[in-house]
């Protein structure tokens, strides 16, 4: 069934946050390297100014012996550290190779060593460029002029990247409309015409291909459920029709006519069987609805027709269900599911005692020998005792899933104990994991010493 709810865009969506994340960080990384770059700038400007001064002083010292008044007035020379305004000393005298401290009051100071030669002592060279410094007051401007641009690009890149998402994933879109609204019965076909020679075209034509070959499978197995089903009743119908006139004939013996009843019973199983096999190779639901059923006549004809199973076998079957206990499910399929529930008991005891009962809504099976395990409801899959094709637990599992039958396989290694509900359950819905196998629940406890599988 198609979502009747509009697709979420989201390969466009990422592909626009994708463009939007890209430009923000472009947009940072160059107001990053603007903010940088205007500091450096001035930084190297001052540093030059007082390179220049240094050299003029340096001169001056070694000629006459003395430092001289530089050049500009925010420069000042310092011969004793101690001297130094708003604490530079103690700054400088704690980072030694330092050149740039903030002042109090807003002042911003530069340092440069002097070093003439010896035996004369060093000093210092201290801007104060509080009044030269360019940036400080452009900082709010520049800070406000790269959070607009930064904005126009971002706005730019979003427009750039739906745009081209729009473009890229329209293509992408029709297509997952298109098959998000295929359905068994509607399957599309010569679509991929209309998708370009690309990646998306590539798939769309792989699609088609795949489509028209589940087509094809679909209609294989329509065809074959329909010839299965008039060619498996009409001899069900034949064998009921010769047992009708056989038991209309006078001179029959009552084991005869035992006999006769038991295959027309039989037969009658057997149509509903098919049925409930071909209902469940469709897709719809099967038209049997769910009703009282009286579960100990049932259970009576289900252990009369597995015995055989036992094969005279040293086992006990103790049969301990109430006669009013009732089961709301079809009919047939809890048929079908005691059958196979039962044989696989019977076919699995070597010995012992096969205990039936009712425990709460549940009804148990019990039996002592192999454990099930999990490849057990698996198709095909067989255990040493098994005598038929492997179908038994899997068709089980199918009809559990599809009427929405509660079952679960309790086995510790000496014994299993399968409970099934009395009470169908709402079936699961395709994308619900309610257990690993639809409403069929298994448990194997692992146990130190032997415990009782029959309480």
């Amino acid at each position: 069934m198609s979502n009747t709810t509009r697709p979420r865009r989201r390969l466009r969506h990422r592909l626009m946050v994708a463009f939007g994340g890209f430009a923000l960080f472009v947009a940072a990384l160059y107001g990053f390297y603007v903010v940088l770059f205007v500091y450096v700038v001035e930084d190297r400007f001052f540093h030059g100014l007082l390179q220049q001064e240094a050299q003029a002083q340096l001169a001056h010292h070694a000629a006459h012996g003395e430092w001289t008044r530089p050049q500009l007035h925010f420069i000042a020379v310092h011969a004793d550290p101690a001297t130094l305004p708003d604490g530079l000393g103690t700054w400088l005298a704690e980072e030694p190779s330092r050149r740039e401290f903030p002042g109090n009051d807003g002042r911003h100071y530069h340092l440069q060593a002097l070093q003439p030669a010896a035996p004369a002592a060093p000093a210092w060279l201290v801007a104060e460029v509080s009044q030269q410094l360019a940036v400080r007051p452009m900082r709010s401007g520049i800070l406000q002029w790269l959070g607009v641009s930064s904005l126009a690009v971002l706005a730019l890149a979003l427009a750039l990247g739906a745009w081209l998402a729009r473009r890229m994933t329209a293509p992408l879109s029709r297509l997952a409309a298109l098959v998000d609204e295929a359905t068994p019965s509607r399957l599309p076909a010569g679509f991929s015409d209309a998708f370009p020679d690309d990646e998306v075209g590539t798939l769309a034509r792989g699609l088609e291909r795949l489509i028209a070959r589940i087509d094809d499978f679909v209609a294989r197995e329509r065809e074959f459920s329909r010839d299965a089903s008039h060619e498996l009743r009409t001899p069900l119908a034949v064998i009921r029709s010769a047992c009708e006139r056989l038991a209309a004939r006078d001179g029959l013996d009552v084991e005869s006519r035992l006999q006769l009843e038991h295959v027309r019973q039989s037969a009658h199983q057997l149509e509903q069987t098919v049925a409930t096999l071909l209902a469940l190779a469709r897709e719809e639901h099967s038209a049997e609805a769910a009703s009282d059923v009286a579960v100990l006549p049932l259970l009576e004809r289900v252990i009369v027709d597995q015995a055989p199973l036992l094969d005279g076998r040293a086992v006990e079957v103790r049969l301990d269900v109430a006669t009013n206990t009732r089961a709301h499910l079809p009919a047939t399929v809890l048929h079908i599911v005691l059958s196979n529930l039962v044989g696989n008991a019977f076919a699995h005891t070597r010995d012992g005692e096969v205990v039936i009962d009712v425990d709460g809504e549940w009804l148990r099976i019990a039996n002592p020998g192999d454990g099930i395990a999990a490849a057990a409801f698996q198709p095909f899959a067989k255990g040493e005792a098994s005598a038929g094709f492997g179908l038994g637990l899997a068709i089980v599992r199918r009809l559990g899933e599809r009427h929405g039958i509660a079952l679960r396989f309790d086995t510790d290694g000496e014994g299993t104990v399968a409970r099934l509900a009395l009470t169908a359950q709402p079936s699961p819905r395709p994308n619900e994991n309610n257990s690993a196998n639809g409403c069929l629940r298994r448990s194997i406890s692992a146990r130190t010493s032997p415990a009782p599988i029959i309480e």
